[in-house]
């Protein structure tokens, strides 16, 4: 019952501020530029309100390897609907690419056109060839771009395939890729139902960045399953350090005789 309540308060509030939000970030787009960055920042602004509604402790980890000055392709696993308020944590200036059925969301669709995100119909190659060009171009103005790239979310909480794109590009443009973790979140908002999970610990890990310097396109598929690899190990990582800290308080918790 608990759970149930606690669900329909999370919803509730995050509706409110999403049709809140809808106006504010209306008025920002009318006197926003064409790259439209402030409009951005106000939308993943959202996304860190969203983030304070939800019962979640969040731990963010490896900032010091993101430079402010410097542009990314960035990529992370994908577990959870949730993994978006997370990595608007990210204090950059970013672009997201996303599947079109987001963009056909009300009030949510509207506000990720407004700050220019890119969608992608992955059914049609030559609008998924103009999507990555759009990727391309804002690279070039200096703005980063975010890729999901297993596609969807993990059924299950592990690492699956990487698609190539995002590394492609990446080579192409001669634009380092910053990997992050997201762990927690599959759990907070599991996949195929509308109810929360406990309170739980949100972890966001950013790992150094990787240069391209060197790598041809006809090695993108070797660069994608290296970064892939470095994800995989580091999400690895956390889950035995959660293990290891569960045990540890489990032991604690014994009474001494």
């Amino acid at each position: 019952m608990i759970r149930y309540l606690r669900s329909i308060w999370i919803w509730a509030a995050s509706a409110i501020l999403v049709v809140l939000w809808v106006p504010v970030l209306g008025l920002i787009w009318t006197f926003d530029k064409e790259l439209r960055l402030r409009t951005g920042r106000w939308f993943r602004r959202l996304g860190r309100l969203l983030s304070r509604v939800n019962p979640w402790n969040i731990q963010i980890s490896g900032r010091e390897h993101v430079d402010a000055n410097q542009v990314y392709v960035i990529v992370s696993n994908h577990q959870s609907l949730a993994d978006i308020p997370l990595l608007s944590h990210l204090r950059l200036d970013t672009k997201w690419l996303a599947k079109v059925e987001l963009f056909r969301v009300p009030l949510v669709g509207w506000m990720m056109r407004m700050a220019g995100d890119v969608p992608v119909d992955r059914s049609a190659p030559r609008q998924g060839a103009k999507a990555m060009l759009r990727c391309a171009k804002y690279l070039r103005q200096h703005c980063s771009v975010v890729f999901f790239p297993e596609g969807g979310r993990s059924p299950d909480g592990e690492v699956q395939p990487f698609n190539e794109g995002a590394f492609q590009l990446a080579i192409r443009e001669q634009v380092p890729i910053l990997p992050l973790v997201v762990e927690g979140t599959g759990k907070a908002l599991p996949a195929k139902t509308w109810l929360w999970g406990k309170s739980r610990d949100i972890q966001l890990r950013v790992l150094e960045a990787i240069p391209v310097e060197g790598w041809g396109v006809k090695e993108s598929a070797a660069l994608r399953d290296a970064v892939r690899q470095k994800i995989v190990d580091e999400l690895d990582r956390l889950r035995m350090l959660a293990a290891e800290s569960a045990e540890c308080s489990q032991v604690s918790e014994q009474p001494v005789t």
